[in-house]
């Protein structure tokens, strides 16, 4: 492997408590594709590079495998625990009450941590389906987003705040309106947004509504997710890498036009966590964020490629007399309660 990258020379970008935390994480959504201890010797290797930042989930199936690489990390003392920023999040069907503890609780054992750095309510609503599920299945106790049951969920995040269990909590593939819902109802703000993000789909009045309420947006599907699920496919898709920009913009830098969308995202000010199990993706992802910028002609000319694309469309968690996946996103009017 190359050497490991200097610290020194990674962007940082600060949290609402002024602390700061690396400009790109890894993400570990490999379990559709991926076996769980391939996963884990991807995160062995890209925090040996330099990686501090490394985005978890009890859904992704592979939490315990990377604790077990962590411990390994720690035992040859290639970093201290204080060094990393690990974050984790709860599942669709462990929102009730107590639920939220025990599945923190259960990430913590399997990681082999005594506390999170940042933990998310992944899906705003209770809609379980099972990993790996066909694009079709549907979950008959599916339901509209309710502002009292995402705020169980919430405060129980808050209680792990209070625990000393998790240092943050954040949010995850939420829309304005709600937020616009249940911020006021918030005793702890959510330090992040974790969202979908790429040149296609660059949501500027999320972005932009997140920053202005001094919350970190975190980027999801930074380079158009291209190992994406079957299920999260259709035929309508933009291929990010194929954009005329972005493919402009690799000519002109002599890189692969992913690394062009990475180098987007850290210069937007966002947090990207690509995922890759590939030592030569994964270097060169970090390694992007520190050297050769894009300029401003090139952002630019970036900005302007937004094509208002979702890929995550999230229609397995659709409930019964649902129009559609825009309802998950409150694209067909007000926002859906039940």
């Amino acid at each position: 492997m190359e050497n490991k990258i200097d610290q020194n020379k990674i962007p940082r970008r600060i949290l609402s408590s002024g602390e700061e935390i690396p400009c790109m994480g890894l993400g570990t959504f490999g379990s559709d594709k991926y076996g769980a201890e391939k996963v884990s010797e991807a995160v062995y290797g890209a925090i040996k590079y330099g990686y501090r930042l490394i985005d978890c989930a009890s859904v992704y199936q592979n939490e315990e495998e990377i604790g077990k690489v962590l411990h390994r990390i720690f035992s040859e003392k290639v970093v201290e625990r204080k060094e990393l920023f690990v974050t984790s999040k709860v599942w669709n069907d462990m929102h009730g009450e107590g639920e939220v503890l025990e599945s923190c609780g259960k990430s913590l054992s399997d990681l082999g941590l005594e506390y999170l750095d940042l933990y998310f309510v992944h899906w705003p609503f209770p809609n379980y389906h099972a990993p790996g599920c066909d694009g079709d299945a549907r979950n008959p106790d599916s339901r509209p987003f309710s502002v009292d049951e995402f705020m169980t969920a919430w405060h129980q995040c808050e209680e792990l705040v209070d625990k000393g269990l998790v240092r943050y909590i954040g949010m995850s593939n939420m829309t304005i309106p709600k937020l616009e819902a249940v911020l006021p109802l918030c005793r702890i703000k959510p330090a992040a947004l974790e969202m979908e993000l790429h040149p296609s789909f660059q949501q500027p009045e999320l972005f932009e509504y997140a920053k202005a309420h001094d919350i970190l947006p975190i980027g999801y599907c930074p380079i158009g997710s291209p190992s994406r699920p079957e299920r999260d496919r259709t035929a309508e898709d933009v291929v990010d890498t194929q954009l005329p920009a972005v493919a402009e913009a690799a000519k002109n830098h002599q890189v692969h036009p992913a690394v062009i969308c990475l180098k987007w995202a850290v210069q937007r000010g966002q947090i990207p966590i690509p995922f890759s199990v590939k030592p030569d993706q994964y270097i060169s992802n970090l390694k992007c964020a520190v050297e050769d910028p894009l300029t401003k002609e090139e952002m630019e000319a970036i900005a302007k490629e937004d094509k208002n694309c979702r890929l995550v469309k999230g229609q397995v968690f659709l409930w019964e007399g649902a129009k559609g996946w825009e309802d998950l996103w409150d694209l067909n009017g007000e926002i859906v309660t039940k």
